[in-house]
């Protein structure tokens, strides 16, 4: 298992294999979406064994559905456990949400309710998977565009509550952390205030949209197909003045540009790393 170093990464896309192998660009890790490498073989397979020679590896899952009332899909959780085992990924992350009911698959990570019920069913999950798994698992934080009237729990407190049941460690989405501020009209210097920084060992960075709601309100939506935007850059540099360095994402997932425009993002964090450990020196 490669340990993930303390610089910017990128997802792993299709299209930029063959550019990534060809022009091995200067970065610290590539992440992979699970259910992407969920296959036996195939070219898939061929061009991620090849990258893996030359960076670490974090495994991100999309599809667990941790805040799902049904029971977690054995099958899915088999064919983790393969990914695992077969490119030893430094981190292996998944997100506070649901994305299943009954039979039914949706594509979108769906917010949970706060709630002493919710919890006792999270810890429940993220206790099966870590031993199946046979590893410690990131548990990353929702991006919100409403509020549970049955919360009992404030977000922090309860990825905090989880975070202690389980022994789990946090992926802090930093992207997410300011859409769900401006949707719930909240700061996000507050989140991150009570935020359990500690356990964090990754960050996620991406960009966000700007859409409309049924009642004719403003929302943001995490649509990782942009830049990541000024606002978020000026709370990372926050967030890491106060973790230290820490192994940085940059997601795009739709309208993905050649490699070379996405490097740009991943030098701004690096200069932002290296100018947090200049200060802290």
């Amino acid at each position: 298992m490669q340990k993930i170093p303390a610089r910017a990464g990128l997802g792993l896309k299709a299209e930029h294999y063959r550019s990534v192998l060809e022009s091995r660009p200067d970065l610290g890790f590539f992440e992979i979406h699970a259910e992407n490498y969920m296959g036996a073989g195939g070219p898939p397979h061929r061009y991620l064994a090849a990258v893996r020679e030359h960076y670490p590896l974090s495994l991100h899952g999309v599809g667990l559905s941790i805040g799902g009332q049904r029971p977690l899909d054995r099958e899915h959780l088999t064919r983790l456990r393969i990914l695992n085992e077969r490119y030893q990924p430094g981190l292996f992350s998944e997100h506070l949400a649901w994305s299943t009911h009954d039979s039914t698959y949706y594509s979108d990570l769906l917010p949970l309710p706060y709630s002493s019920e919710t919890l006792l069913l999270v810890c429940d999950h993220i206790h099966q998977t870590q031993e199946f798994m046979g590893r410690q698992m990131l548990l990353e934080n929702p991006s919100s565009y409403l509020c549970f009237e049955e919360s009992t729990y404030s977000e922090c407190d309860f990825i905090r509550e989880v975070a202690r049941r389980t022994g789990c460690g946090l992926l802090l989405d930093v992207n997410n952390v300011f859409v769900s501020a401006r949707n719930m009209e909240t700061k996000p210097l507050d989140y991150i205030d009570t935020y359990p920084l500690n356990l964090v060992q990754e960050i996620h960075l991406a960009g966000h949209e700007a859409a409309v709601g049924e009642a004719g309100e403003e929302l943001l939506i995490d649509a990782h197909g942009s830049p990541v935007a000024d606002a978020v850059w000026q709370l990372y540099a926050e967030v890491i003045a106060r973790t230290g360095l820490l192994p940085t994402l940059i997601e795009r997932d739709n309208d993905v540009p050649p490699l070379d425009s996405l490097m740009d993002e991943v030098r701004r964090a690096e200069a932002l790393l290296s100018g947090a450990l200049e200060r802290a020196a």
